[in-house]
């Protein structure tokens, strides 16, 4: 009678066991595969931004051409227009070479084109001892011609909720951006490369693709999956076997 509930319990641990060394391989394995997803990404980035650079004329089109514009991200372009410096936003809390600061934004209107598109034109410090004040920035009033790539809309920071006014935000809403200003911004945004000039930096931070964190996680998660195969053969095989050898 004694021997059916050990029998009992050799099999819940072999059955807790391999779902463990199954469950840690299957996650090691969807690491890899994240890791193998994000090279493919910055390979495609890398591709987009060494083609040859597109004029303004190429955003043409309207709503009708996000997904164009969308296929565009990260590729060279050279723009021609006048700044719109009224509806300029400085985006807070935003770093450069790990300094806090702003993120400038100003609207550009495509001389080729009419279209409105935001440029983040750099990086400006903010004043340590009032947090209300604006960095100096130089604006051309003249026709300017602008280089940079073509990028996503500024991601978000944490906030608050609420609608944002006023030139120092958090985040900026796309669509409630476009309401303020009345004008058909579109959905892309110039990220404008070139020197210090303005009184902007332009040292805009690469973008890390992180495939050496997922391979790092696919190796814990191989080595938890190896260590719980060797501690059931140790505890559940090895170590009944030893005990059972004759003195």
């Amino acid at each position: 009678m004694t021997d059916k509930p050990l029998h009992w319990k050799r099999w819940l641990v072999l059955a807790v066991a391999a779902a463990g060394v199954a469950i840690t391989f299957s996650l090691g394995l969807w690491q890899l595969g994240r890791a193998d997803e994000k090279t493919a990404l910055q390979d495609a980035r890398t591709q987009q931004a060494g083609k040859e650079a597109l004029d303004g004329r190429t955003l043409s089109g309207g709503p009708e051409g996000v997904a164009q514009r969308s296929a565009l991200i990260h590729r060279r372009l050279v723009v021609t227009g006048r700044w719109l410096p009224n509806n300029t936003v400085f985006l807070d809390n935003r770093q450069m070479n790990a300094k806090p600061g702003f993120f400038v934004l100003t609207p550009l209107q495509i001389e080729a084109t009419g279209e409105v598109l935001v440029v983040q034109r750099g990086w400006a410090q903010r004043s340590f001892t009032d947090r209300a004040a604006l960095p100096s920035v130089q604006t051309s009033e003249d026709r300017v011609q602008i280089e940079g790539h073509l990028a996503p809309w500024p991601s978000r920071l944490y906030d608050f909720g609420g609608t944002e006014t006023g030139p120092i935000r958090q985040n900026l809403d796309l669509n409630a951006y476009r309401q303020e200003t009345g004008l058909k911004v579109l959905e892309v945004t110039l990220l404008q490369s070139g020197g210090p000039s303005e009184g902007l930096l332009r040292e805009w931070p690469l973008v890390a693709s992180g495939v050496a964190k997922h391979h790092g996680y696919a190796f814990q998660w191989f080595g938890l999956s190896g260590l719980i195969a060797l501690l059931y053969v140790w505890f559940q095989i090895v170590q009944p076997r030893r005990q059972k050898r004759p003195a």
